[in-house]
This record gives C-alpha cells, sequence and structure tokens, in this order.
C-alpha cells in the first residue's frame, strides 16, 4: 500500500491563529512533515490585549509549555471569570465565573436547592457560593489544590496576555521545532484544474509555494477559503448587531484585577482586560446606532490611564464560512468566521478547530467524510457560543437606548428560546453535544440577566429542608474564608511569573 500521509502542511498568515496551528502541527504531526508558515510584515494581525477561558490551559499543556515562564513572557494575568456591568439594567453588575456553584447533594442540582431557598429569603446571592467569583472581587488568586476534598478545587482560570506577544512566543517555540517561515505577501493561488484543490501559493515576489493540506489563517481575507475557493459566508448580524471595535490601549492603572470587566454602554460595550504592563480597553458598537467618531469620543473619556496610542478600528460581521473545511483548505480564526470577543472565545475557537483537524486529520485523499464530520462539528460549536453570546443581549431590561431596545426586541435562535424557556419554567439546564459552556456558565448569566424561574425541580423536596438550610448558611462563609486566606492577585503576580523579556531566539 502506499503512504498517502500528508508531507507538507503550508499555513498562510501568522498571528495568533497561524501560530498556534504552527506549533501544535510542530508538535502532534509525524516526523518528516514540512511545515511552512507564509506571512507578512507588511500586514497587521488583530492583537489587541486578549482574554481567554481555561481551555487555554489545556492546548498550552499539550505544547509542553511552563505555564509561568509562558505568563511572564506574555505580560499575563490570571482571569478567574468575567464581570459584566450594565446589562440586566444600568446600575446592575454580576459575575460569570469559571469555577463551580456549590455542591449537588443526592444527584439534585445545587442551584435547585438555592432557587428554593432563595425564594424563601433564605440563601445568599447565587455568586456568594462560588469560590472564583469571591476571590475575583476581593483581588485574591491562586491555583486550584489538586485535592478533591479541597474548597480550592473548585478554582478555574484563564489569563489575559498580550496577543502580540503570544503569537511571538508561539513562533519561537515552532521555529525550534522545525517550522519554516516565509516572508511575503500571497498574490494568487493555483487550484488544481481536476478537483479545485488548492496545489500552491504565488507570492508577490515570483516565488510559489507548493502544499498538500492548506491551512488558512489569513483573517478576515479568508485568502484560501473564500477569495480562492467561494465556501460563503453566513452572517448573524441580525442577532449580534455589533459591527465595529474600537481599541484603545492604556497604561496600567491600579492593581490588575483578577477577572475581564464588559459593560454595556448605549450602543454596545467597553471591554477592560489588565495585562501586566497595560491595560487593553475598547468599545464594540453597532454602526446603526453609533458613528465612529462618537465611538472614540467614548471610548477615550472612559480609559482609566494614559492612552497609549491613537483609537484603532476594526470592522467586522458576525458570521462564520459555511464551510470551514473545503478541498484541502482548513480556515481557523477570522478567516473562519467572528463571534465578538463578549465570551472570550476567539483564541478557544481557534484551538478547538486545531483539535478537530488532529482527530479527523486526513490523509492526501482527503476523504470527503473527514471534511463533512470537520463542518457539522464546527457549525454545531460555533452555534451554541452564537446563542450564549445572544443570550447577553436578549435578556434585558434596558430600553434607554435605541439598541436596547432593538435587542430586547429581536427573534433569537429556537436553540436559544428553548434553553431559556426550560430555565424559566423550572431551572433547568442542558448541555448538548459536548457544548463549550458549562451548566454553570449558563446558570451565571440566566440569574444574571435577570431570568427568574417560575419553580424549582420538585426533587430538591425530597431532601431534608433542615439539612439543606445548614449547608447553604454554612457554605458562604466558608467560600469566603477561603478566597481571604488566598494571596493578592498582584503578589502571586509577583512570586510566580513577573514579566520579563524574550531571550532573542530562544523558547523553552
Amino acid at each position: 500500500m502506499s503512504d498517502r500521509r500528508i508531507r507538507k502542511v503550508v499555513i498562510v498568515g501568522g498571528g495568533t491563529a497561524g501560530w498556534m496551528a504552527a506549533a501544535a502541527m510542530a508538535r502532534l504531526t509525524a516526523v518528516g512533515t514540512e511545515i511552512i508558515l507564509v506571512e507578512s510584515d507588511e500586514i497587521g494581525t488583530i492583537g489587541v490585549g486578549e482574554a481567554t477561558i481555561p481551555p487555554i490551559r489545556t492546548f498550552n499543556a499539550m505544547l509542553g509549555i511552563d505555564e509561568d515562564d509562558f505568563a511572564a513572557r506574555t505580560q499575563a494575568t490570571f482571569k478567574l471569570g468575567i464581570e459584566f456591568v450594565d446589562w440586566t439594567r444600568r446600575g446592575h453588575r454580576y459575575m460569570h465565573p469559571f469555577g463551580r456553584f456549590g455542591v449537588d447533594i443526592e444527584a439534585v442540582k445545587f442551584h435547585q436547592f438555592w432557587l428554593k431557598f432563595r425564594a424563601r429569603g433564605e440563601a445568599a446571592g447565587l455568586e456568594e457560593y462560588n469560590l472564583c467569583a469571591v476571590a475575583a472581587k476581593l483581588g485574591r488568586f491562586q491555583r486550584p489544590s489538586p485535592d478533591p476534598r479541597s474548597i480550592l478545587s473548585t478554582l478555574n482560570y484563564a489569563f489575559h496576555f498580550d496577543a502580540t506577544l503570544y503569537a511571538a512566543y508561539l513562533r519561537a517555540y515552532a521555529e525550534a521545532r522545525g517550522v519554516a517561515r516565509r516572508e511575503g505577501k500571497v498574490a494568487d493561488v493555483e487550484l488544481r484544474g481536476e478537483d479545485g484543490f488548492v496545489a500552491a501559493l504565488k507570492l508577490e515576489d515570483g516565488r510559489r509555494i507548493e502544499g498538500e493540506l492548506f491551512v488558512d489563517c489569513s483573517g478576515f481575507r479568508g485568502i484560501l477559503i473564500e477569495r480562492a475557493l467561494k465556501s460563503g459566508y453566513e452572517e448573524w448580524t441580525r442577532w449580534l448587531p455589533c459591527d465595529r471595535a474600537v481599541a484603545l490601549p492604556s497604561a496600567a492603572a491600579g492593581e490588575p484585577l483578577p477577572y475581564t470587566r464588559c459593560t454595556a454602554l448605549g450602543a454596545g460595550w467597553q471591554w477592560r482586560i489588565p495585562l501586566q504592563h497595560r491595560t487593553g480597553t475598547g468599545y464594540v458598537y453597532s454602526s446603526a446606532h453609533l458613528g465612529d467618531d462618537e465611538a472614540a469620543r467614548t471610548a477615550a473619556a472612559r480609559i482609566e490611564g494614559e492612552a497609549l496610542s491613537e483609537p484603532r478600528f476594526i470592522r467586522f460581521s458576525a458570521g462564520r464560512r459555511r464551510k470551514l473545511w473545503n478541498r484541502n483548505v482548513v480556515a481557523l480564526g477570522l478567516a473562519g468566521g467572528f463571534l465578538e470577543p463578549l465570551e472570550s472565545t476567539s483564541i478557544h475557537l481557534v484551538q478547538a478547530g486545531i483539535s478537530r483537524l488532529f482527530a479527523l486529520f486526513p490523509d492526501r485523499d482527503f476523504d470527503p467524510v473527514l471534511e463533512a464530520e470537520y463542518n457539522r462539528l464546527s457549525a454545531i460549536q460555533l452555534e451554541q457560543v452564537r446563542d450564549f453570546i445572544i443570550l447577553h443581549y436578549k435578556a434585558t431590561e434596558r430600553d434607554d437606548s435605541p439598541f436596547w431596545r432593538d435587542c430586547a426586541a429581536m427573534e433569537v435562535p429556537e436553540t436559544l428560546s428553548r434553553k431559556i424557556a426550560l430555565f424559566r419554567a423550572g431551572g433547568r439546564i442542558f448541555r448538548y453535544e459536548d457544548e463549550l459552556f458549562s451548566e454553570d456558565s449558563w446558570l451565571a448569566v440566566l440569574v444574571g440577566q435577570g431570568i427568574v424561574p417560575r419553580s424549582y425541580d420538585r426533587l430538591a423536596d425530597t431532601v431534608d429542608e433542615a439539612d439543606i438550610a445548614g449547608t447553604l448558611a454554612r457554605m458562604a462563609p466558608f467560600i469566603r474564608k477561603a478566597a481571604e486566606a488566598m494571596p493578592a492577585h498582584s503578589d502571586y503576580i509577583a512570586r510566580h511569573c513577573a514579566a520579563r523579556a524574550a531571550a532573542p531566539g530562544r523558547m523553552t
């Protein structure tokens, strides 16, 4: 039998997506596989400060990266969750923490007991039963305990880091393991006449780069997946109306908080991402409701430290490619679609795309069954993340601007309306198809956005009320005491991963 293994992979575009793909390829592909990444220093990347979610730790661990070294070299801080300010109504705030809420009792979900006792005024606020939420508000952090008997085992975390530095970190990692970078702009894409597969890239200087598998990380341009292969784009702007962002990083102001903050404004929302050396800020907004100049003025008026650059505008359209794998091209990152960064999923979607690609890695025959399954799984995940983000806009009491009135009135996808209805009826939450966001995440946002169940799961009535009342009474103070004993976030960073410059050309 002839050897049909992929022996040459070409990645188009650098940035976070490109170098994540290159690093993973260098780590996981067969010995002897040639990996080439083509990018141009003349083409900028969307390198604002990035907030992530906990699976980034799995990706870094798969690469064998030392976490403290990575954090130090990317100016990273730790992240226990996301605070949402003024989303439900003005003056209101809630936390979407990463760790779990309480503990289930006799196979009944913790939040069902909380719903029962909260309705009677006999339980604390939901966030008081989550160690990540309490620690975040106190500005505390430490890594989880491996001991499942410890309350510290319920901690979960991600990072805030400089995306440009992360890409550079992964570039050094990948190049040290044999990935070849080619500087240049793609002028044309050569397709095979017999099947329409990509045969080679043609660069502006005349070079021709052949490949067998191509990974498109060229950003919104989608040089391969769209310009060459015409894969199509499904827009979701009717549900996610924000189509602009203005980024305006500022000098660090005070101690870095161990969480991202998203503040709802008149036509969208402001992000605040604390790094060690600066604070990433900006305004995501709807151009149908706000002009660029006014958005820039609003962003500038709201920064807490000195502005470090001129405002930088980013245009986008929420949605996805109809095919993220088409023939011998797989699109990652912005080349495959865009969901606004409200829940910090951008980098995770790159990571998930890479994981799916390796799970379904083709040979040179490119069995269409693999392509179809990749596209099916990708579509499901993107739609699930889309629904979770839409929830923040739909479930609002705000009516103080045309933007928020439009959001509250919009029809949402049936998949989301069904989830809302199930929760409103009896506090039930179900996850489907191994979806990204946990029941705890859905609980945090559903409750945080003011959706109050009419009842609770009556299985909660089968457990002795006195026992549950005592458990709830002890649990919140116990969690707070554990959070207060944790180190200050800034002290933990100083002790373990204070920022330092990377040695040129060297990577652990």
